[in-house]
C-alpha cells in the first residue's frame, strides 16, 4: 500500500487515515487487555497512558510502509 493517497469516489484520503483507524483498534485491544491483567488501579495517569499507547500503535502500523517493507 505504501505512502500514496487513496482515491475514494473522486476523494484524495491521505494514507494516514488507515494507519490511525488500525493504531486506535490496536491501542483498545491492548488497553483492555492491559486493564483486565493489570487492573485500572496500577495506571496512574490513564490518559497519558492511552495517549501514548495510541500513538505507539499508529507509528507501528505506519512503520512497515513507511520504510519500503510492504
Amino acid at each position: 500500500m505504501g505512502l500514496r493517497e487513496i482515491a475514494l469516489g473522486g476523494i484524495l484520503l491521505s494514507p494516514m487515515l488507515l494507519y490511525v483507524l488500525i493504531g486506535l483498534a490496536g491501542a483498545l485491544v491492548i488497553r483492555a487487555v492491559l486493564h483486565r491483567l493489570v487492573g485500572a488501579r496500577q495506571l496512574w495517569f490513564e490518559a497519558w497512558f492511552d495517549t501514548a499507547l495510541f500513538v505507539i500503535c499508529t507509528a507501528a502500523a505506519a512503520l512497515p510502509a513507511a520504510t519500503g517493507l510492504l
